[in-house]
């Protein structure tokens, strides 16, 4: 008598014991195997290389480069690529990110155990889930709120705490630069000055500590 075939999991994320934890669940569902366990973006993509999975199920914030920038790889030399975000990221901005590169799924690490099966197995039939608490997150994006890459580099120094000074000797930029991308910053997060930019950039996964 023939069984059906398991679709397999890859499972990138870099903290030992959520891993095997994951793991677990992944390999206790009867239609699904877990094809290997990566601790990085690096490793991740090498196994998505080899093994070829059919649902790969990432974390964002890993070591090396990041889940977003993993998932990009996969999807540039794979267009059918599958990925299931799971993190502990809620912010709005990281989920944009996310499925913009390309992930059918968003979970977030603090749901249940169901969601996160759920969310695989809604991938693996080619449909994108958002849970409801990440559908809400998303919709709440401020409308062109969009930054530019070196935007980005001066939010996230702005985060650190650094001086248009120091950001402009970091960046090799002028003072005067430095201060006309703070001013776009704001206009775009919609806040009055740095402090709520630090505030909304770090609610929103803009920038991280």
């Amino acid at each position: 008598m023939s069984t059906a075939r398991k679709f397999s999991v890859l499972v990138v994320e870099d903290h030992p014991i959520m891993r095997l934890g994951i793991a677990a669940i992944i390999a206790a569902q009867p239609d699904m195997t877990v094809c290997f366990q990566a601790d990085s973006g690096e490793e991740g993509v090498r196994a998505f290389r080899k093994y070829h999975p059919d649902i790969t199920l990432m974390d964002l914030r890993l070591p090396g480069i990041s889940g977003v920038e993993a998932l990009r790889i996969m999807r540039s030399e794979n267009p059918n690529a599958r990925c299931v975000v799971l993190t502990t990221y809620e912010g709005d901005e990281d989920i944009y990110q996310a499925l913009a590169a390309g992930a059918a799924a968003y979970v977030i690490k603090a749901m249940s155990y169901e969601t996160l099966v759920d969310a695989v197995r809604r991938a693996c039939a080619g449909s994108r889930y958002l849970p409801p608490p990440v559908a809400r997150s998303l919709a709440n994006r401020t409308p062109n709120s969009d930054l530019s890459p070196r935007e980005r580099e001066v939010l996230a120094l702005l985060v650190r705490g650094r001086t248009n000074k120091g950001i402009a000797d970091a960046l090799g930029i002028t003072e005067a630069t430095v201060k006309c991308h703070v001013s776009v910053i704001l206009q775009r997060l919609n806040v009055d000055d740095r402090t709520q930019a630090v505030v909304a950039a770090l609610q929103r996964g803009l920038a991280h500590l």
